[in-house]
C-alpha cells in the first residue's frame, strides 16, 4: 500500500513536485485563514468577499517568501535540521509583515486578531507538513532503495562505541540490530538508542528467540581476559563474531561499518600484550641514524613504524623485493611528521660491497638486522640460498657494524634456533652464534638476539590461511593434531627487538615471556567456531568445516622452545628473560665460517649440512636431504 503511493511520488519530475509543494501551501494559507476566523468569531465563515482579501494577501505574501527561504529547493525525504529553520525564518517573516498589514494597520471587516492568530496556524501547517514528508518520505525510500536487512545482530556493549556502531548499522541498513548485551546491571531491560539491553546470562534465549545470525563486540576498553571470557561464552553458540579496532583507533573518528573485522588469533591470546619501556627507547632512538635489513618484510616493517615515532635523524631501509620497498617507503612518508630523512635501498646483505657502501655514506649508530629466510619448507628445500642468507648474510651485516663504528646491533632470530629440526632454525642459530663469537672479542659495537615464537599476521602465518580456507568452505589444514607453537603480534615482536637493543649490553639472547603455547588444532577450531560454523567429523559429516591432519612437513617439529638451556635470568622489564647459551670462541668459529663460505660459494649441500651439524650442537634433522638440486641430481645419476 505504502509502496504504490510512495513510488510514483519519488518517481515525478522536479518541477511537478515543486508545482505540487506550491499548491499545498496555498491551500494551507486559505485553511489557514479559514480557522483563524473560526477561533475569533466562534463559528466557519464562508470564504467570499472580505475573507478572500484575507486569503490573497496571504498567498501572495507567503508563495514569494517560501521561495526566497528556499523551501521549494529542498529535497524532502533529505530534509533535515536546515529546512525545520528555513521553515521557521520564512513562517516568521511573513508573519511579521501579515500582521503589520490585518492587526497594526488594519483592513475594513477583517478582525486584527486573524492578522496574528493565521500566521501562527499556516507556520503550524507548514512545519508539520515539512516534517512529516521528511519522515514518511526519508524512510520509505530507504526501505525501497535497498532490500530489508536480513541479518538479526546482537551487539556486546551498550557503550559508546556501541551506539555509534548501532547507528552506523542502521543507517547502512544491512544489518539489523535487535538488542544490546552488557554486564551493567543497571542497564538491564532498559533502551539506549532506541534498542534493547539484555543480560548476557540469557545469551542462548536471546539467541534462538531472536534468530541471530551475528554478535559484534564494540568492548574497545575490555582487557585482555575479560575479552577472553566473552569469546569463550559465544564460541558454543554458533554465531559469527566480529570485533571492533582498539579504543585508540576510534579516537580519532566515528565508528563504521568498515571498521568491523572478523576476530583473529590476536583477539584470542591467552594473556596481555608486553608494554614497551617508551622512555628507554627513546633516548637509544631519538635523533640517532637507524639501519633496518629486511624493512619490507612484516617485523622489519613494524620496526621501521615504531622507530619513526621515535624521531630518528635518518632511517635507512634496505630491502631485496622491490614492491616491499615501494610499500613500507610510501607508508613511512605519509607518517613522517617530523622531517625525519628516509633512505630506501634496494641491496641484499650478503652482498658486502652493497653493505658496505651503506655503511661507508650514512654510519648508522643502530642497526636492527631483521632480514631473514624464514619458510621452513623453503629453506629445507633451498638450502644453500638459505644458509647463506640467514648466517653469512648476518656474518656481513655484523662485520661491516664493527668495522664502522655501529653503537648497537639487534638479531632478530627465532624459537626455531633453539635444538633445531631443520635449515631454517639451524642458520638462525648459526647467526646467534656469529654475533656471541664477535661479542667475546670486547668490542665497541654491542651485540644482542632476540628470540621469539610465531607471529601473528606475519607472511605465510597460519591465521590468514585458515581464514582463507574457511572462507573456501574448508578443509582447515593442520599438520599434527598435537602441535603446538607460541603466538605473539607483530607490534609485540617489533618492540620485543626495540627493547633488547635499549637493554643490551653484549652477547645477549632476549625471550618474550609468551604465556602457555597454543595448539594448533584449539587455534583451527575456534576460528572455525567463531566464524559462526561448526567443524565437521573426520569423515567430512556432521558440520560446516573439515580439519584434516596432512602430516609434518620436510625440517617441522610438533613442539616449539624458547630456552636451549633451563635457567632464564630476570632483566629490568618484568616480562622479558635473558637466556643464558653457550658459544664457540670466535678464532674458531671464524674458520668454519670461511669453510662454510667455500661450501656455499661450491654449491656443496652435503657439506653444508654436515658443517651445520659441527657447528650447531644441538642441530637433529628430522629429514634426510631433501634440497631440490641435490635430489634432481641423485635422481639424474640414478638413471644414469
Amino acid at each position: 500500500m505504502v509502496e504504490s503511493i510512495v513510488t510514483p511520488l519519488l518517481a515525478l519530475p522536479r518541477v511537478l513536485k515543486r508545482v505540487i509543494s506550491i499548491v499545498v501551501d496555498t491551500a494551507f494559507c486559505t485553511l489557514a485563514v479559514w480557522l483563524a476566523y473560526y477561533l475569533r468569531l466562534g463559528e466557519f465563515v464562508t470564504l467570499a468577499g472580505r475573507p478572500t482579501v484575507a486569503v490573497i494577501a496571504s498567498v501572495c505574501l507567503a508563495i514569494p517568501m517560501f521561495v526566497v527561504f528556499g523551501l521549494y529547493r529542498a529535497v524532502l525525504r533529505y530534509a533535515g535540521q536546515g529546512i525545520i529553520w528555513a521553515t521557521i525564518g520564512a513562517c516568521a517573516s511573513y508573519g511579521i509583515v501579515y500582521a503589520s498589514i490585518f492587526s497594526m494597520y488594519g483592513v475594513e471587516s477583517i478582525p486584527r486578531t486573524v492578522g496574528i492568530i493565521q500566521p501562527l496556524l499556516l507556520f503550524a501547517l507548514v512545519f508539520l507538513s515539512r516534517t512529516g514528508a521528511s519522515y514518511w518520505l526519508g524512510g520509505a525510500y530507504r526501505k525501497l532503495s535497498r532490500p530489508a536487512p536480513s541479518d538479526r545482530t546482537l551487539i556486546y556493549g551498550a557503550g559508546m562505541s556501541g551506539q555509534q556502531l548501532a547507528a552506523a548499522i542502521t543507517d547502512a541498513g544491512s544489518m539489523k540490530v535487535v538488542g544490546f548485551l552488557d554486564d551493567n546491571r543497571s542497564l538491564h531491560g532498559r533502551t539506549v538508542g532506541g534498542v534493547r539491553v539484555y543480560d548476557p546470562c540469557a545469551l542462548d534465549t536471546i539467541l534462538t528467540r531472536f534468530d541471530i545470525h551475528h554478535v559484534l563486540l564494540a568492548i574497545p576498553s575490555a582487557s585482555r581476559k575479560r575479552r577472553n571470557d566473552i569469546i569463550a561464552e559465544l564460541r558454543e553458540a554458533q554465531v559469527e563474531v566480529r570485533t571492533l579496532p582498539g579504543v585508540l583507533d576510534l579516537a580519532n573518528g566515528t565508528v563504521k561499518i568498515d571498521d568491523l573485522r572478523p576476530l583473529s588469533i590476536d583477539d584470542l591470546l591467552s594473556r596481555e600484550p608486553v608494554p614497551p619501556e617508551s622512555e628507554r627507547l627513546s633516548r637509544k632512538v631519538s635523533g640517532q641514524v637507524v639501519l633496518v635489513t629486511g624493512a619490507g618484510g612484516s617485523i622489519g616493517s613494524e620496526l621501521t613504524r615504531q622507530v619513526m615515532a621515535l624521531n630518528p635523524s635518518r632511517l635507512l631501509l634496505i630491502e631485496t623485493s622491490e614492491y616491499a620497498l615501494y610499500s613500507i617507503h610510501r607508508e613511512l612518508e605519509d607518517l613522517n611528521s617530523a622531517g625525519c630523512e628516509l633512505v630506501p635501498l634496494l641491496g641484499s646483505v650478503t652482498d658486502r660491497e652493497r653493505m658496505a657502501e651503506i655503511f661507508r655514506t650514512w654510519r648508522p649508530q643502530q642497526v636492527y638486522h631483521a632480514a631473514a629466510f624464514k619458510h621452513v619448507p623453503l629453506v629445507e628445500h633451498n638450502i644453500v640460498e638459505g644458509v647463506r642468507n640467514n648466517a653469512l648474510g648476518t656474518l656481513v651485516v655484523a662485520q661491516l657494524a664493527l668495522e664502522y663504528g655501529v653503537d648497537n646491533f639487534v638479531l632478530v632470530s627465532t624459537d626455531k634456533a633453539v635444538r633445531p629440526s631443520n635449515t631454517m632454525g639451524a642458520s638462525k642459530r648459526l647467526a646467534e652464534l656469529i654475533l656471541q663469537g664477535l661479542a667475546s672479542t670486547g668490542p665497541q659495537t654491542c651485540f644482542s638476539m632476540v628470540r621469539f615464537g610465531n607471529v601473528l599476521g606475519s607472511s605465510g602465518s597460519v591465521v590468514p590461511l585458515f581464514r582463507e580456507q574457511i572462507r573456501n568452505g574448508g578443509p582447515v589444514t593442520i599438520t599434527h593434531v598435537e602441535m603446538t607453537r607460541y603466538f605473539m603480534t607483530i607490534p609485540e615482536a617489533a618492540q620485543l627487538v626495540m627493547q633488547a637493543g635499549a637493554m643490551a649490553q653484549g652477547g645477549e639472547v632476549f625471550v618474550l615471556d609468551m604465556g602457555e603455547p597454543v595448539r594448533i588444532l584449539d587455534l583451527a577450531r575456534n576460528m572455525i567456531e567463531l566464524s559462526g560454523l561448526t567443524v565437521s567429523d573426520a569423515e567430512g559429516g556432521g558440520g560446516d568445516i573439515q580439519i584434516r591432519a596432512i602430516g609434518l612437513r620436510p625440517g617441522e617439529k610438533l613442539y616449539e622452545e624458547l630456552l636451549i638451556g633451563n635457567d632464564p635470568q630476570p632483566t629490568e622489564h618484568p616480562r622479558i628473560m635473558m637466556a643464558t647459551e653457550k658459544c664457540m670462541s670466535w678464532p674458531v668459529l671464524q674458520e668454519h665460517l670461511d669453510s662454510m663460505s667455500g661450501h656455499i660459494a661450491a654449491h656443496d649441500v652435503v657439506e653444508i649440512r654436515r658443517l651445520l651439524l659441527q657447528l650447531v650442537e644441538e642441530f637433529t634433522p628430522s629429514d634426510g636431504l631433501v634440497d631440490w638440486i641435490h635430489l634432481a641430481a641423485d635422481l639424474r645419476q640414478g638413471k644414469e
